[in-house]
């Protein structure tokens, strides 16, 4: 799969959806090219089952490419190991997709493989003294602005590492002073643009491309310096005398270079969000100072495949919180990948008014909402600035291919809401070091506040309030957080049951217990959905309400002080009619 910038975009080997604006830097790849609907398929990532020989021997995996190869009567050889544990299988260059898939099928039916996938690709998706603060309405402005200066008299950041998995960086002197080394993970030195493949250099090279060089009919764009912009929202230096200030002004960035030409691969992406973490990626030295945080403002279509949700997964596990932009093509997130993957913080856009900006993804899968602006209406021209004013404003570079000069813009994205989260997760780690990625994430969610305006398809828990929450992880012990993600179907006209086992949690639960749903189903007027104590005392939360509705992502309070808080709790869900059917995607219980 392809991935983009979500101001910008992410990667993956399959079709990527393009931006929603081209030519608009509403999305940090809006000069990014989408690939080709049916593209050429270079690499395959293989994960194989921890029982068989070739899950821990290269030498296994790669005497089973050659002869899955062979049978498929293409050429397959193994190339590296990456830092999942899973091979990538080179195809000998740009394969037609109809070949790929043939040597697919032979690892599909091998019963020793957990899963293979193409490589895809994806795109990059954009009172301080600072001279330029007083334009920074998406920090202070109280209709739409995420109330962060009275945060600052607690946290700012101190300590915590956030890595930027992006373009890479361009120096800008704004940013320099929070700058940690980074590492370039782009394997293609075409892509990379700087001579070779991987080294510990993530300077951004420049993302610009010709017209058709990214698949036939993607347009002409400059460089976006994405990267750079993302990082200045996140972690720019405050109270300097210039420019803008950062969320989290004292934490450090960590540049991670993924997007390059052309947008990004999985294979990169995956070994970038392993090493980001502090997890081990074979050919690449250990990283110094690991990341408690990763923003990831990129992305393309397609859900969420293994290789990035095994990633995803084990950076968690190491105690790092992974936030992810929702996307720009103004759909569900659903569709649209890393943003659909679980364990991660997904985050839409919203604009100056508080309304969901007109690009923004939506949907149950989306966590919780942040600005992200709109640098134009959306009736006017795509491509077109009509308001800048109304944009992200953040550090950026005058170069149209390679860096020239230092400068400031505003973009729009959901490329930019997405790090005024991973700036919020810095800060709440920063104030409270043993906060886990859950319970980072049940804060934000627990303590966001409803959009002044509207929102329609969804846009999570509400408008996030980092004085709010901060104010809450500093104030009150570490609420225990629970969560279950696996998928249960709903067919019509029965009943389903998602359990989650609570142990660990001293007496009873609270009289305001949070039980956070997600269900994706059309027509929730269908739907009676229920909590079931471990004694079997049942708690109603929506009962066939909502008529034509889509999809229910919501928290509720129960008062649940008569329940011993340990045992197994359940989410049951009722259908009561045909024609519509859907599934429990998550749940979760604070108590």
């Amino acid at each position: 799969m392809s991935v983009t910038l979500l101001a910008g975009s992410a990667t993956a080997a399959v079709a990527v959806t393009p931006p929603s604006d081209p030519g608009s830097h509403a999305l940090p790849a809006s000069g990014a090219p989408a690939a080709p609907a049916a593209a050429p398929v270079e690499n395959l990532i293989v994960g194989y089952k921890s029982s068989a020989p070739e899950a821990a021997s290269n030498t296994a995996a790669a005497a089973d490419a050659t002869a899955k190869g062979k049978k498929a009567g293409k050429k397959a050889t193994f190339d590296r190991r990456l830092g999942t544990g899973a091979a990538l299988v080179g195809l000998g260059g740009a394969t037609a997709p109809a070949d790929a898939a043939a040597v697919m099928a032979q690892f599909r039916a091998d019963p020793d493989v957990a899963y293979v996938e193409p490589d895809s690709r994806a795109y990059a998706m954009a009172t301080p003294d600072d001279t330029e603060y007083a334009k920074q309405w998406d920090l202070f402005e109280p209709t739409a602005g995420m109330n962060v200066p009275a945060a600052w008299n607690k946290t700012t950041g101190s300590g915590v590492t956030v890595a930027v998995i992006d373009t890479g960086y361009v120096a800008h002197s704004d940013v320099a002073p929070n700058i940690v080394p980074g590492y370039d993970f782009i394997s293609d030195s075409t892509a990379a643009r700087d001579g070779n493949g991987r080294d510990n250099n993530p300077a951004d090279q420049g993302d610009w491309s010709a017209a058709d060089e990214c698949g036939t009919g993607s347009k002409a764009s400059g460089s976006s310096w994405h990267g750079t912009h993302v990082a200045g929202t996140i972690a720019a230096a405050t109270n300097n005398g210039k420019g803008v200030a950062g969320i989290a002004y004292n934490a450090k960035i960590q540049p991670v270079r993924v997007l390059g030409k052309c947008g990004g691969a999985t294979s990169d992406i995956v070994d970038a969000i392993t090493w980001a973490s502090g997890g081990t990626v074979a050919g690449v030295p250990a990283n110094p100072t690991p990341a408690k945080v990763i923003n990831m403002s990129l992305g393309g279509s397609g859900t969420c495949t293994s290789s990035y949700q095994n990633a995803i997964n084990a950076a968690v596990a190491r105690g790092t919180t992974v936030v992810v932009a929702a996307g720009n093509s103004n759909a569900d997130a659903s569709s649209f990948t890393p943003a659909s993957c679980n364990n991660v913080i997904t985050v839409a856009a919203t604009n100056r008014t508080g309304d969901r900006s007109f690009y923004s993804n939506y949907g149950a899968k989306v966590d919780v909402s942040a600005p992200g602006g709109e640098t134009r209406r959306a009736t006017d021209t795509p491509g077109t600035v009509t308001t800048p004013e109304n944009g992200i404003l953040s550090t950026l570079n005058d170069g149209a291919t390679t860096p020239g000069a230092e400068i400031y813009k505003p973009y729009q994205g959901t490329s930019m809401a997405a790090p005024h989260i991973a700036g919020l997760a810095a800060l709440l780690v920063a104030a409270k070091p043993s906060l886990t990625p859950a319970q980072v994430e049940a804060a934000i969610k627990a303590n966001a506040r409803p959009l002044a305006g509207t929102c329609t398809g969804g846009c999570g828990a509400g408008l996030a309030d980092a004085a709010a929450t901060v104010n809450a992880v500093t104030s009150t012990p570490a609420t225990p957080f629970f969560e279950n993600t696996a998928d249960y179907a709903i067919a019509d006209n029965s009943t389903v049951e998602s359990p989650l086992t609570v142990s660990g949690v001293t007496g009873n639960a609270p009289a305001t217990l949070k039980v956070g749903v997600n269900i994706v189903h059309t027509y929730i007027g269908d739907l009676k959905v229920d909590l079931v104590a471990p004694d079997g005392t049942v708690y109603t939360l929506h009962n066939r309400a909502g008529g034509s509705t889509d999809n229910i992502n919501q928290t509720y309070t129960v008062d649940a002080s008569s329940e011993a808080a340990n045992g197994t709790w359940k989410l049951r869900v009722n259908d009561n009619a045909g024609g519509d059917t859907g599934k429990i995607d998550s749940w979760s219980l604070g108590f």
